[in-house]
């Protein structure tokens, strides 16, 4: 399963750790795997390379880590979108994709 932690400090998201396979397919042909991978890494790229925003960025198979380390109000309406995105397709793959919030 695939498990999406948006990471959240006085009401606003600051990052997110999605990490797990979705086991839905055979690694390479997984879909629900290249859903999610795809916008994790549009939302982190868009963090770091389109707003400049410092952060700590972490990617493996199966792993990637987005934590912002100043001005998070900046990346609310990226970090909002992906995690409505993923909540949507939780409720398609409920087996495959857990999305959750957590204070830090």
């Amino acid at each position: 399963m695939i498990k999406v932690e948006f990471l959240q400090s006085d009401n606003q998201l600051i990052g997110f750790e999605a990490s797990g396979h979705s086991m839905s397919a055979p690694h390479g042909e997984d879909l629900i795997c290249a859903f999610v991978s795809s916008a994790c890494l549009m939302a982190a790229n868009t963090v770091t390379e389109i707003l400049k925003l410092r952060a700590d960025a972490k990617a493996a198979d199966g792993y990637l880590l987005l934590k912002i380390s100043e001005n998070p109000i900046s990346a609310q309406d990226t970090l909002q979108g992906l995690r409505l995105h993923l909540s949507e397709l939780q409720k398609d793959y409920p087996q495959n994709i857990n999305v959750i919030i957590s204070e830090v």
